[in-house]
């Protein structure tokens, strides 16, 4: 029988190893930034071009490399993080597979400039898809300047199913807050293209206020707790403060970011019934352990941990999150039994009680007025006799069955009188009630029909926005607000506004730029009093999530993007569940929803009307 099992080629297995380690730029920047901490710099510089598609440049000045370190860098299970399998209880490094580098530069172009310290000649190493072209000596700055061109030219399907640029960037600012996040001690500087910033070195509170603004540190609560298991700090969000969406929360042990369900559920019940249900507070929390105590080699991106004590960890960490939100969240208590008197301040600075306003504390409008006093003679303000509220019996004489217009109405006969049911069927006119302040209740051919307030304006409101943006220019109905509402946004969020800025123009709203922020000077005017930044927060922060269905780079979904922009801000715009209607809009609601063609689903699919039959009303009282 001939042999069938080969070995793969060096370059294959380096394309199959990418697949787990690189999923996406931001992968990318991840590895190069974590193998510049471990080589101990304190200044990094990233420059993004084509949403790294094109380039992911990391510049750093840590401790550089030999010639034959930046060769055997690239080749796989090359690390000079360990040296035994016990090493890995002992981690203090980000970086310890050696898969990295070989991984990136098996999917792309890699050229590294790096030289040690003290040395007056680096190396220059060209790498073309895991082949190495050139390496040859050169002057350059100490430390390491690695430059990733062309991701995953050689691999066509994972280049063709990246998202749109303004996803895969978003994506990268996401990573780029976390490294920075972790590494505050650390000066940062990344040019995007679009957006230059820079993050000085400083403590965890100041990096996280240069981060995301918006005056988010004085939102946070502290958190400090030592133990001889774990020492956990960092910050909190104020309950007042909780997100529907967007919700910015990161654990950290030892320097390194991780998601860790646990102790997340473990932070979320210490809010519960102190926040709504459809909202999260935000945390940074850093967590110091035992190296030995947790398991980094999970997963290839290292983002999965595994505590040893995780079960006694949870209840410490419980603990410190509830007594931060008590110690820092007290409020002083109002006795509403105790009489409030009227106070002007004293001389002396002492209070007394304040002299007789002349305002007639038992005034009652309602009442009838009183006969004029005898010429000479004085009446007491608010005195007034039971004698002299009459007549007021005669103000609804006729009220409810007069009307000017209309002719007098034949008197009944002694038959009809007795009849408990005084108007006929056909005399009755379709009715709409309103139910929870949630729902309205119309008759229908078959039985009751039932209308979700809420979803029905929001479809009623998008296709009217689908309807007006179809143009090229904004639609007609703008309105231009008086004092124009700053907009503040961080670096993700910014590399997103920048991609959708047109298609949120063209649903009504006016941008302005104002240095690094912008102004929003006209808003939609079927916004009615919905705060317009929050809405336009709302619409980046949904693009933000990763949505497969969502823009690709060959050929991106402009018209996806149309849909969710009007969709979101129809949302924001609609009827709330809990607003009193009156009978005249709700009728309105309806003719305007029946009006569309499709008025049963929202545009997710949700449904907008139930039917209850005649059977099921007959049911209910058997």
């Amino acid at each position: 029988m001939a042999d069938v099992i080969k070995l793969l080629p060096d370059a294959v297995a380096n394309q199959i190893a990418a697949g787990e380690v690189i999923q996406r730029p931001a992968s990318v920047l991840k590895e190069l930034v974590e193998n510049a901490v471990d080589a101990g710099a304190t200044e990094i510089q990233i420059v993004i071009k084509d949403a790294g598609r094109t380039l992911i440049q990391v510049v750093d000045n840590g401790r550089g490399m030999s010639p034959t370190d930046a060769r055997l860098a690239f080749e796989r299970h090359a690390t000079s993080k360990i040296r035994a399998a016990s090493d890995l209880f002992g981690l203090h490094t980000m970086g310890f597979r050696g898969e990295a580098l070989p991984s990136i530069c098996a999917i792309s172009q890699v050229e590294l400039r790096t030289m040690g310290a003290g040395e007056t000649l680096g190396t220059r190493l060209l790498i073309n898809g895991s082949r190495v072209e050139t390496q040859e000596p050169c002057v350059c700055t100490p430390g390491s300047n690695f430059m990733v061109k062309n991701l995953f030219f050689n691999t066509p399907a994972r280049r063709k199913f990246l998202k749109s640029d303004s996803v895969e960037l978003g994506a990268l600012m996401r990573e780029f807050e976390r490294l920075a996040l972790v590494n505050c001690d650390i000066r940062f500087s990344i040019d995007t293209g679009h957006r230059h910033l820079e993050l000085r070195a400083a403590s965890f509170k100041q990096r996280i206020a240069d981060l995301w603004k918006n005056n988010l540190n004085m939102q946070l609560l502290p958190i400090e707790i030592d133990t001889s298991l774990v020492r956990i700090s960092g910050f909190v969000s104020r309950p007042e403060f909780a997100r529907r969406r967007n919700p910015l929360q990161y654990l950290i042990v030892n320097g390194r970011n991780m998601r860790h369900p646990y102790f997340h559920k473990a932070i979320l019940s210490t809010y519960e019934g102190i926040i709504a249900q459809d909202t999260q507070p935000c945390y940074f929390l850093r967590f110091e352990v035992d190296p030995a105590t947790i398991d980094v080699n999970i997963h290839p991106t290292k983002n999965e941990i595994k505590f040893e004590h995780e079960a006694e960890i949870r209840p410490i960490l419980t603990a410190a999150v509830r007594a931060a939100i008590g110690k820092f969240t007290v409020a002083p208590s109002i006795d509403f039994t105790q009489e409030v008197m009227p106070l002007e301040p004293a001389r002396d600075g002492e209070y007394v009680k304040a002299p007789d306003s002349g305002v007639d504390l038992g005034y009652n409008p309602f009442r009838s007025a009183p006969p004029a006093a005898p010429p000479g003679s004085s009446r007491p303000r608010g005195q007034y006799s039971h004698a002299d509220v009459t007549g007021w019996e005669s103000l609804y004489t006729g009220f409810m069955n007069d009307t000017p217009d209309a002719p007098e109405p034949p008197a009944a006969s002694d038959t009809e009188a007795q009849q408990t049911l005084p108007l006929k069927e056909e005399n009755l006119t379709p009715i709409c009630v309103q139910c929870g302040l949630k729902y309205i209740l119309t008759p229908a051919a078959e039985g009751v029909m039932v209308i979700d307030q809420h979803r029905a304006h929001v479809r009623i409101l998008y296709e009217r926005y689908m309807r007006e943006s179809a143009g090229r220019g904004a639609i007609s109905a703008i309105q231009r607000v008086m004092f124009a509402e700053s907009l503040s946004l961080d670096a993700m969020q910014q590399s997103i506004f920048d991609g959708i800025r047109e298609n949120i123009e063209r649903l009504g709203f006016a941008f302005t730029r104002d240095g690094d922020d912008w102004r929003i000077t006209g808003v939609p005017a079927a916004l009615g009093s919905e705060n317009a930044r929050d809405v336009v927060l709302n619409i980046i922060d949904s693009v933000a999530d990763e949505n497969p269905s969502y823009g690709s780079h060959e050929a991106p979904d402009a018209e996806s993007l149309r849909r969710r922009v009007a969709l979101l801000t129809a949302r924001a715009s609609a009827i709330r569940r809990g607003q009193t209607l009156t009978a005249a809009e709700m009728e309105h609601l309806i003719g305007e929803l029946f009006s569309l063609p499709d008025a049963a689903l929202t545009p997710e699919g949700n449904p907008i009307v139930r039917v209850l039959p005649e059977s099921a009303l007959a049911a209910l009282f058997t």
